[in-house]
């Protein structure tokens, strides 16, 4: 960043006359381009090996930016995830257990409409407005769906989307109504109304407008894609890419082939207005596929969204920042996409430092080598009696109905070899470091119905049965 700053201020000396000045002044902090895609599998996209699906943009943002090898989110359920990212924070710190809002909950904590991202909480878009950044989200919220926590009282200066956690990718009509308010899509505050196209499409419309509009300014766009999540909706010419794929497997590809061209008119568009120089572009997901429901595949990770298993806490990550950070390479240490508003804070000229809070930090002096060591030594994951802690290289997954399990994940990431009988001082080291976070934390504001934990676990049984099986 000092680099970039000192190149900065050396061109202001050499071009020496106002006009440029402001030029190079509007450019001084980058406009900041959030995408986040939405149960897509660990493997499927071209940067991370995958010789089936079809996506040269992103793949093309890869080979530009940087690729994280070991990129976690906080949690491995959406709403959660998202919470984590927003704030900067472990979403258990505010109530905001590993469950998503509304769901079906035990309502003598929270009724329907309690439940939702904290009003106390500042998000990622509060700071950067503070900056003088205009924001905007476009898609998928799902941070609570009463009117109190809607975006544009989070920080967000325009917004089109929906609240919910998911939703057709097609428009409704009078034959094929939404069945809840929350899947409409909505512009601004209580304008529902639907647009016509494939969602991806329209979302992508609306950001590419947003940013012709604001030239002039910084800005930060959240662009919360609702792909590859279910229902399988894919459009026809899509589908017929894939004649050697079927079922689910086939609409997954369709749909990840929309996303990534989805993504490349927002890239060429940033080509085509001479922004991409000065611009911080990150592509990420928000858990681990959902193998069993969306045909996603996670090697070779093991596991799936909704366990603590890598494959659904590890994830796919790209930034990219031309003017500040040298492209074409890995970043092999673990991060957490609750690094995303240290990074985007500091870049847009604001010092995460006196956010004492903040369980992120920032990851570009990580990436230029002015920082030494590892952004983070311990990372750590809850969901009720459930829990998981990454120390080093060693990881141990504590569990309602079982012993804890350890594993050694730089040389087995698809944790296929429990360790846990033969270093118990390990287990006992990190089952202490894991309960020594967790009394830090706050009581959850909501939980699951018991019963559905039981069938968090058998679902997690029925993935190994698989695994065993092939």
């Amino acid at each position: 960043m000092w680099n970039y700053l000192k190149g900065f201020l050396a061109l202001i000396i050499l071009l020496g006359w106002q006009g440029d000045i402001v030029c190079l002044l509007a450019q001084s902090s980058p406009n900041i381009i959030f995408i986040l895609s939405d149960d897509a599998g660990y493997a499927d996209f071209g940067f991370q090996g995958s010789e089936m699906m079809i996506t040269p943009r992103l793949d093309r943002l890869a080979q530009s930016g940087v690729v994280f090898e070991q990129a976690y989110v906080t949690a491995a359920v959406c709403g959660p995830s998202r919470a984590g990212i927003l704030t900067g924070r472990y979403q258990q710190r505010f109530g905001f257990e590993e469950n998503n809002v509304p769901g079906i909950m035990d309502h003598y904590l929270q009724t329907d409409d309690d439940m939702g991202l904290p009003l106390d909480q500042v998000t990622m878009a509060d700071y950067l407005k503070a900056q003088g950044y205009r924001t905007a989200l476009f898609g998928k919220w799902h941070q609570g769906n009463a009117d109190r926590f809607h975006p544009t009282f989070r920080g967000f200066d325009e917004f089109l989307g929906f609240r919910g956690g998911a939703r057709s990718y097609f428009p409704f009509t009078a034959d094929h109504p939404a069945s809840r308010q929350e899947d409409w899509l909505e512009r601004g505050y209580r304008k529902f109304g639907e647009s016509d196209g494939y969602l991806a499409d329209v979302l992508v419309d609306e950001t590419i407008q947003f940013v012709e509009r604001n030239q002039e300014q910084p800005f930060f766009v959240f662009l919360s894609f609702n792909s590859v999540h279910s229902p399988m909706d894919a459009l026809p010419e899509d589908l017929a890419q894939f004649p050697e794929l079927t079922g689910k497997r086939k609409k997954l590809a369709a749909m990840t082939l929309a996303l990534d061209r989805a993504c490349g008119r927002l890239l060429d568009k940033l080509d085509e207005l001479g922004m991409t120089e000065h611009t911080l572009v990150v592509f990420t997901n928000d858990n681990g596929g959902p193998t069993d429901s969306n045909a996603s595949d996670n090697s070779p990770l093991s596991g799936t969204k909704a366990n603590h298993l890598e494959g659904g806490i590890r994830v796919p990550f790209i930034m990219r920042w031309p003017a500040a950070i040298e492209g074409g390479k890995r970043f092999a240490p673990p991060v957490s996409t609750f690094d995303l508003l240290p990074t985007f804070l500091t870049a847009a000229g604001g010092n995460p430092d006196t956010l004492t809070h903040l369980d992120g930090v920032d990851l570009i002096p990580f990436l230029n080598g002015q920082e030494e060591g590892i952004p983070h030594d311990t990372l750590f994951w809850k969901k009720e009696n459930r829990g998981a802690v990454r120390a080093g290289d060693w990881k141990l997954l504590r569990f309602p109905d079982r012993p804890a399990e350890l594993y050694h994940v730089v040389n087995d990431p698809g944790e296929m070899h429990n360790l846990a009988s033969e270093h118990p001082d390990k287990v006992r080291q990190l089952y202490k470091a894991l309960f020594r976070w967790e009394v830090t934390l706050a009581r959850p504001k909501w939980q699951l119905e018991r019963r559905f934990e039981g069938k968090a676990m058998k679902r997690m049984d029925r993935y190994w049965d698989r695994v065993e099986d092939q």
